[in-house]
């Protein structure tokens, strides 16, 4: 009886030993992962302007380094299907895949530009997935937008025209573009992808446009030539209003529009005026996107601007550099931006989804 209790406790002793060892392990690979997901550099500052920040940014939240070394990196969007981003390097004619514990990787090239010769800006800009997931691309050097008629898990620098002449001459280079609910698509058409800007001799329409285009109808409709050079786009979640970022130095501006239930604009008036900024920080007016409350992540001079609907300037990510473009995952608990050189991430409060 003694010998069988003895042995009992020798097997209870080394039972124990095995389950705290394994408890170990697991803290210590639960700790070795979470060491893994915040050993990202960090940069610049979150500036807060009003208590109001607080609802959308953690108050610990910093702005981290994912990948570095492009020349200008633009168009993020998030892929749900596959839980990564993809953007694009302008300059490099690529676009870019950024996938938690997989890194940076290319994705496609060429990815706007299908010609020969050089250009500055020959890559894609703005990217977006349409109604059936498929990736749209502004396409600086083809001057149209275009989708990409592979599927997203197997890449190629295949492309199909959406949109490229607007009354028989063609587009300057699409820059950014935004889906309204109801399958109509806007975009923003500045010259910035043309050899010589607006200068250039390639150049067709004597304006920079807003547009609207309706492929059920093949229809592109010009909303406005006001501005001089249109660049980031948006909706409220409602979409009743449309956001233009003008990222002209001299008048560096957003723009606010009501949105008429057939899906023209009106009541353009100017939501906020960040001219007087510009020569204190690199950057200008730019890509933009909007938060399912309504608030908007605008990159601006200096980083990454946040506004209320009603455009209050509630705070600044302070990137340190020229910043072009940002973009939320599926639930909104992380912004993604691109910075010049880099690909940048902050956490959010994000959504239940």
């Amino acid at each position: 009886m003694y010998k069988h209790a003895y042995l009992m406790g020798l097997l209870l002793f080394f039972a124990a030993c095995d389950s705290s060892t394994q408890q170990e392990q697991s803290t210590e690979a639960s700790d070795e992962a979470q060491t893994q997901n915040t050993s990202y550099k960090t940069t610049g500052s979150v500036e807060r302007l009003s208590p109001r920040l607080d609802q959308l940014i953690p108050k610990d939240a910093q702005l981290e380094i994912l990948a570095e070394g492009y020349e200008w990196t633009e168009g993020p969007v998030w892929v749900p299907q596959g839980n990564y981003l993809l953007y694009s390097d302008i300059p490099q004619n690529s676009i870019f895949k950024w996938k938690e514990g997989e890194g940076a990787s290319l994705y496609l090239k060429p990815s706007g530009f299908s010609g020969d010769g050089k250009m500055k800006e020959p890559g894609s800009n703005g990217l977006i997935l349409d109604d059936q997931g498929r990736l749209v691309l502004c396409q600086h050097g083809d001057r149209r937008i275009a989708r990409m008629t592979s599927p997203l898990g197997e890449p190629s620098p295949q492309f199909e025209t959406i949109v490229e002449t607007y009354e028989g001459k063609r587009l300057n280079s699409p820059n950014d573009l935004a889906y309204l609910s109801n399958g109509l698509l806007y975009f923003t058409d500045p010259p910035y992808g043309l050899p010589g800007g607006a200068d250039s001799d390639a150049k067709e329409l004597d304006f920079q446009g807003v547009y609207r285009y309706n492929s059920e109808n093949n229809e592109l409709i010009l909303l406005t030539d006001e501005l001089s050079r249109p660049n980031g786009i948006g909706f409220s979640p409602d979409g009743a209003t449309l956001y233009v970022a003008n990222s002209d130095p001299k008048r560096a501006i957003w723009m606010a529009y009501d949105v008429s239930a057939d899906g023209d604009v009106e009541n353009g008036r100017v939501f906020y005026d960040a001219t007087s900024k510009t020569a204190e920080a690199p950057g200008l007016p730019d890509g933009l996107a909007v938060h399912s409350s309504g608030n908007i992540f605008a990159t601006g001079p200096g980083g990454v601007w946040i506004f209320s609907p009603q455009g209050d300037h509630l705070g600044t990510l302070k990137t340190g550099q020229a910043t072009a473009n940002c973009t939320f995952n599926s639930d909104e608990s992380v912004l993604y931006i691109t910075a010049d050189m880099y690909l940048m991430r902050i956490v959010l409060k994000g959504k239940a989804l």
